[in-house]
């Protein structure tokens, strides 16, 4: 048997430029923090490589502290081959880059660089198929058609790009064949560039990335321990926790006489995990402007409990009745501007977003003048 974990995707590097705070620099940090966790799960499932399937860094022009300080914790695990291919963030375009990573990689560390079949143990070799540029417009992983390998040999795909239309990036030339495994002779294909674990067939899988950095996969950071038990046996594939953030999207359905705090209390996480969460609520539905007011009072109450915590209100229809208004006031200048934004709320010719801010400009004045008569 041989067993190695299947990993991809780790951005090294990437700024996270859309938060603020020292959220950032948690993400980085946690990035990198992913090389540790990948080989203790080597170390206590016995597996001999971790291989990685492009992007390891986020740019082809990473800082010298994120690929000299990678490079080293990868060292620090001598017992454990790490193979590095070449991705689109990464690609081999970037020459300055892979030739300081091979001036720089440990003796553990290998480079998949071309295209031919690489040695990774007595009888077990990846057939790497590298990036060439950021697009490569054509499906890198024919050559393993014909690549030749020992009778009897584990052969091993590693290979960056889209099997299905759901590519990130690329065209329909760059779609890898998804029956490469079986055109190859593949005892299993590796797989990166999607960020959730995707089963293509039984020998064909992306890993996902091992640290989420978005809410598009809703699904938690993990890699694949792949377990080969002889040529053209099937593997077997156990996923593995790798991620130290979650990265959550809830769905908030709210009907007219629901309740969306309760509801929005029955979706969150425990208290000790809030920390490590990053969570966008997409609220849809209709309420009355008293309880879409104690929504948005109590969404801005837990955000300082969590990593990053946002309140998407733009599915969320405002019902009222002269009362709602009358809350707020009865006559004057405050009853002007609330009628004014209630027009808005609910004038269809105005887009989604529109109508969606002129809700929330109402439900703030709603609360402030509630605030105001407490």
């Amino acid at each position: 048997m041989f067993r190695f974990i299947h990993s991809s995707d780790l951005h090294l590097g990437k700024r996270f430029g859309g938060f603020s705070g020292d959220l950032p620099g948690r993400l980085r940090e946690a990035r990198h923090g992913v090389l540790g966790r990948l080989a203790d799960h080597a170390r206590e499932q016995e597996a001999s490589a971790v291989i990685l399937a492009g992007d390891t860094f986020d740019t082809e022009t990473p800082a010298s502290d994120v690929r000299r300080q990678a490079l080293t914790e990868m060292g620090q695990h001598p017992s454990i081959r790490w193979v590095l291919l070449p991705g689109n963030h990464d690609s081999l375009q970037a020459a300055e880059l892979w030739s300081c990573v091979a001036a720089e990689a440990p003796p553990n560390v290998t480079l998949a660089q071309e295209a031919e079949p690489v040695a990774l143990a007595r009888d077990v070799f990846v057939l790497p198929a590298p990036c060439t540029t950021r697009r490569p417009g054509r499906d890198t992983t024919a050559w393993m058609d014909a690549a030749p390998t020992p009778e009897g040999a584990l052969r091993i795909g590693l290979a960056h790009g889209a099997v299905q239309t759901f590519a990130e990036e690329g065209s329909t030339e760059e779609v890898i064949a998804p029956d490469r495994a079986r055109r190859a002779g593949l005892d299993y294909l590796a797989l990166g560039d999607w960020h959730g674990a995707v089963q293509i067939d039984e020998r064909t899988f992306y890993s996902g990335t091992p640290e989420p950095d978005r809410f598009k996969h809703d699904r938690p950071g993990e890699a694949l321990l792949v377990s080969l038990n002889g040529a053209r046996a099937l593997p077997q594939i156990t996923p593995l926790a790798t991620g130290a953030f979650q990265w959550r999207t809830l769905d908030l359905q709210v009907l007219s006489h629901d309740d969306p705090v309760d509801i929005l209390r029955s979706l969150i996480t425990e208290p000790n995990q809030r920390r490590q969460t990053l969570v966008r609520v997409l609220a849809s539905g209709h309420c009355r402007l008293a309880r879409h007011a104690a929504l948005v009072a109590h969404a801005e109450d837990l955000s300082p409990d969590f990593a990053w915590f946002e309140l998407d209100m733009d599915g969320l229809a405002l019902e009222h009745e002269v009362d709602d208004l009358d809350d707020i006031e009865r006559s004057g200048a405050l009853r002007v501007a609330a009628d004014s934004l209630l027009r808005e709320a609910d004038d269809t010719s105005l887009s989604s977003a529109e109508r969606a801010v002129a809700g929330a400009a109402l439900a703030r004045l709603y609360r402030r003048a509630r605030e105001m008569t407490s």
